[in-house]
C-alpha cells in the first residue's frame, strides 16, 4: 500500500456526512422519485409534512420552511417589526450571519460579551446594553448548548423587546425540558449540511408559537403575497424546496438517536482528555441537555495546535477565529479591540475537535492522543 493511500485512509474529518447519507439514502431516493414524478419542487406536501414534523419534534406551534438560516433570522426579525432605528442586542461570539440578519433589516447591531464558562450571551451584559431603542434580544444557542433565555426574559419584558433565538446549532437541545427554538418569541434555524439536522444544500426554518408571526413570515418569504400576483408588502423569495424537505424528513426521524450518539462521543472525549494539562474542556450547564453540535476545547498556541493536528490527519477546526466586532464588515459599529475581552480571549484559544454521530471510539482515541502529543 502506498504512503498516499495510507495517509488518505487515516484522515479523521471534522464532520463526516457520508455515514448519515448512507442511512437515509434509500428513503430519500424513494421520496425524490415522487417529487420528480409530480414535479412539485417548491412547497407542496413534502415541505408541509416536514414543517409539521419538525414543529412537533421541538414542541413549537409553527414551523415555516425558508431558503437558509440567515434568511430565517432576517425574516424572524422583520416579522417582529424590527427595522431602521431599532437596536438588537446579540453576542459578539457568534457566526457573522446573526449580525448580518440584523443589518439586513436596517436595524442597529449592539454587541455584548459572553460568559467565561459556556461562551454564551451574558445576561448581565445584556441588561447593561439596553436603551430606549432596544427592540430585540438575540441569544445564540452556540455549539449545541441552549442559552439562558429565562434570564433574558425579564430584561426583554422590562424594555418591551422581543426575544429572537438563533437556534442554528442546537437542533434537539433543551433547557429545563424545553427545546431550543421555543424559549423566546420566535426563532430561526439553519439546515446547512453540517448541522445536527442538515439538508443536501441550503435550507432553514422559522419557529414560533404565535400564529400571526408565522403568517407574517410566510407572507414575507413569498414576495409579500398570499394570493398569486397580489402583493401586500415588499417581501423576498426565500422558500424551502421539496428536495431539501424530503432529505430533512428522513434525517429528522433519526435526529434524536444521532444526538444521543453525539452526547456519548462528548462524554468519551471528556474522559480521554480529563486532567490533561493545557486543555480546558467544555462543560454542560445545569438544566441543559446539549446536543454537541461542536466539541470545543480551549488551548494556548491554538493556531500551532490546529496546524499540527491537521498535519497529523486530524480535521480540527475553529469556530470562530474573528469576533464580529473585529471584522471589517462590522467595523462601522465603532467597537475596538478590548471591548469584549471574554470573546476576544476565547477567539484565540477555541478549537473544535472532530465530532459527529458515527465517529468511532478508535477515531476519538486517535484524536485525543494526537492532541496530547501536540500539547
Amino acid at each position: 500500500m502506498s504512503n498516499k493511500t495510507m495517509s488518505t485512509q487515516s484522515q479523521i474529518p471534522l464532520v463526516d456526512l457520508r455515514a448519515q447519507q448512507q442511512e437515509v439514502q434509500q428513503q430519500v431516493n424513494e421520496s425524490l422519485a415522487q417529487i420528480f414524478e409530480n414535479t412539485a419542487f417548491i412547497g407542496g406536501a413534502a415541505v408541509a409534512d416536514f414543517e409539521q414534523s419538525y414543529a412537533s419534534f421541538l414542541g413549537s406551534g409553527h414551523c415555516v420552511g425558508v431558503g437558509n438560516g440567515t434568511d430565517a433570522l432576517e425574516l424572524a426579525l422583520r416579522a417582529s417589526g424590527i427595522g431602521p432605528g431599532d437596536e438588537v442586542i446579540l453576542p459578539a461570539n457568534t457566526f457573522i450571519a446573526t449580525a448580518e440578519a440584523v443589518s439586513l433589516t436596517g436595524a442597529t447591531v449592539v454587541l455584548v460579551d459572553v460568559d467565561t464558562e459556556y461562551l454564551l450571551i451574558d445576561p448581565l451584559a445584556v441588561a447593561e446594553a439596553v436603551t430606549e431603542k432596544t427592540k430585540a434580544i438575540m441569544p445564540v444557542h452556540l455549539y449545541g448548548q441552549t442559552a439562558f433565555v429565562e434570564e433574558l426574559s425579564p430584561i426583554a419584558r422590562a424594555c418591551g423587546a422581543v426575544i429572537i433565538e438563533d437556534a442554528a446549532q442546537a437542533q434537539g437541545a433543551t433547557r429545563h425540558g424545553r427545546s431550543a427554538g421555543t424559549l423566546g418569541d420566535i426563532a430561526g434555524t439553519s439546515f446547512y449540511p453540517g448541522k445536527n439536522l442538515g439538508a443536501a444544500g441550503d435550507a432553514g426554518a422559522v419557529l414560533t408559537g404565535d400564529a400571526q408571526l408565522a403568517q407574517q413570515v410566510r407572507l414575507l418569504s413569498a414576495h409579500g403575497s398570499r394570493t398569486k400576483y397580489v402583493h401586500e408588502v415588499v417581501g423576498r423569495n426565500s422558500r424551502m424546496d421539496a428536495v431539501q424537505a424530503v432529505v430533512l424528513s428522513a434525517k429528522l426521524e433519526r435526529l434524536a438517536g444521532w444526538n444521543e450518539l453525539r452526547r456519548q462521543a462528548a462524554v468519551r472525549y471528556s474522559e480521554l482528555l480529563a486532567g490533561v494539562a493545557g486543555v480546558t474542556l467544555p462543560q454542560q450547564a445545569a438544566g441543559n441537555q446539549d446536543v454537541w453540535h461542536l466539541y470545543v476545547v480551549q488551548v494556548e498556541e491554538r493556531d500551532r495546535v490546529v496546524a499540527e493536528l491537521n498535519a497529523a490527519g486530524i480535521g480540527a477546526g475553529i469556530h470562530y477565529p474573528y469576533p464580529v466586532h473585529l471584522t471589517q464588515a462590522f467595523a462601522h459599529l465603532g467597537y475596538n479591540e478590548g471591548d469584549f475581552p471574554v470573546t476576544e480571549r476565547a477567539a484565540g484559544r477555541i478549537l473544535s475537535l472532530p465530532l459527529y454521530p458515527h465517529i468511532t471510539e478508535e477515531q476519538q482515541l486517535r484524536v485525543a492522543d494526537a492532541l496530547i502529543k501536540v500539547l
